[in-house]
Order: structure tokens, then sequence, then C-alpha cells
């Protein structure tokens, strides 16, 4: 038994804490007052909604910021106004654990007689001919990447660098 059996039998689940909140009225709708002239808490519209002020993006950006993004395959920052779907966030780079179950996923295909897309110079894992594949980038598959908002970026075999 522990050390605390007493307590339970002798208070029935009472352990001392009362409802401090069963008396007071707790209202949703109330809302911050408002200021001297009228348009509520400070940043906050007149009826408390939206900010007061919308910065926009500027119109044109900045050359060396463009050259250094990553754009979706065919996408040319030139011809028009960029959307987060052609602006790519996460990284060219194939992570270990993407390699990892792209390896694993292509091997398990080669073993089931999937066709190979590489010359074969007499290997006959699967593994090893994945492996191949990979390094000459001809695996056929493309990469979703979730992003913390639940968007997603894909992103294909022949674009990451491996």
């Amino acid at each position: 038994m522990s050390d605390h059996d007493d307590d339970q039998m002798a208070g029935g689940g009472d352990d001392g804490f009362e409802d401090d909140y069963a008396d007071e009225d707790i209202h949703e709708d109330d809302a911050p007052e408002d200021d001297a002239d009228g348009h509520g808490v400070e940043g906050m519209g007149g009826d408390g909604t939206a900010p007061d002020t919308v910065h926009a993006a500027p119109d044109v950006m900045d050359a060396q910021l463009i050259d250094s993004m990553e754009f979706a395959p065919g996408v040319n920052p030139a011809s028009g106004p960029l959307t987060a779907a052609s602006v790519r966030v996460t990284t060219r780079y194939l992570t270990k654990y993407e390699r990892a179950r792209v390896l694993g996923a292509r091997a398990l295909q080669i073993s089931m007689n999937a066709p190979v897309m590489v010359p074969l110079d007499g290997e006959t894992d699967p593994l090893e001919i994945a492996t191949k594949e990979l390094r000459q980038r001809k695996i056929p598959f493309i990469i979703r990447r979730y992003l913390p908002d639940g968007s997603y970026e894909d992103w294909g075999i022949d674009e990451l660098k491996i």
C-alpha cells in the first residue's frame, strides 16, 4: 500500500481544494475598454478585432533575395508574383531519414520485379541496385515534406542534393 492510502479513505476524494470560481460570473464577451480616442486596445481596430495597420509586401523583391531563394520546378521569379507554392522553404539536401526510406522502398519494389532504371553490371542485391539508382538520380519518387502549418512541399529525387 502507498503512503497516501489513509488520505483517500478518510477524505472520500476531498483533497482540500475549493471551487474558487463558483460564485463569479465569467463572461466571454468581456472586451477590453476603449482608450481615449475610442479605438480599443492599442494595435487593435475600433471593434477590438483587427489590427489598425497592415503591412503589405513590396511589389518588387530585392534581386539578391530572389537569387538566394529556392523555387519549384518551372517557376520563373521574373515572370510574375511569387506565391507560397512557388517558393521552397525546406532544405535541398536529402536527409538520412529520407535516404533510408527511399532506398528501402525502392529496394522492395526491385525485389518484386519492378523495372530497373539503370544498367546492371552483375548486381543482384536489390539494395545495391537501389543505391546505384539513387547515385544516378534515376529513382522515380517524389518526396513530400510536411510543414508545421499543414502545407507541404514536393521534391523530386532529381532535384535534391544527395
